[in-house]
Order: C-alpha cells, then sequence, then structure tokens
C-alpha cells in the first residue's frame, strides 16, 4: 500500500489550497484516513481524521478553516484548507490505516506536501 500526497505549495494569507491523498495497491477497506503537519522545530500534529464510519475530527486551530473529505470509491481523501494563516505553514503528511487485500493491517504515511502561507 502506498499513499501519494499533492497539492502543497505557497499561498498567501488569507488565501486557499487543497490538499489529495490518494492510497494505492492492494487495499481491501481503509479506516481512516488523516492529514498531519509538522513545522520547524515541532512536533509532528493531527490536523483531521476521517473514518469509514464518517467521523470526523479536527485540531481546533484548523476548526472552521479546514474540511476533510473522502472519496472512498477512489480511495482518497482531501484536505481544503481556507483562510490560511502563516501558522499554517507545514509539511503535511497523509495517513490511512485499514486491511489489505491479505487480510493484513495496514498504518502507512505518505509522503508530505510542503504548504508555506507567507506574503
Amino acid at each position: 500500500v502506498q499513499l501519494q500526497a499533492s497539492g502543497g505549495g505557497l499561498v498567501q494569507p488569507g488565501g486557499s489550497l487543497r490538499l489529495t491523498c490518494v492510497a494505492s495497491g492492494s487495499i481491501s477497506s481503509i479506516n481512516q484516513m488523516g492529514w498531519y503537519r509538522q513545522a520547524p522545530g515541532k512536533q509532528r500534529e493531527l490536523v483531521a481524521i476521517s473514518t469509514s464510519g464518517g467521523y470526523t475530527n479536527y485540531a481546533d486551530s484548523v476548526k472552521g478553516r479546514f474540511t476533510i473529505a473522502r472519496d472512498n470509491a477512489k480511495n482518497t481523501a482531501y484536505l481544503q484548507m481556507e483562510s490560511l494563516k502563516p501558522e499554517d505553514t507545514a509539511v503535511y503528511y497523509c495517513h490511512a490505516d485499514g486491511i489489505e487485500t491479505t487480510l493484513r493491517g495496514f498504518d502507512y504515511w505518505g509522503q508530505g506536501t510542503l504548504v508555506t502561507v507567507s506574503s
């Protein structure tokens, strides 16, 4: 199973970006997909998660500005980011866990995509 994250870039404060995470490989089902971020000199932190049952959770710092969505048929998760702030600058990582076609569980991270919010 592989996770491919994309969509990062440079955006001005107040701007928007959409990140995409595509899971591929021998996937039977995905339970949870989510986004985490790591700013320079800081630990990786949760941004948003979405479960197969429709549960979502967001970091307090992004509530009302970021929205996570999933396309289960495409094994894809999106993170729509609005009203971006300089403090949102970080490398964003996608994460997914679930069951492979071999019936083994999986828990993987994508490679990260850099989001820079600056004027």
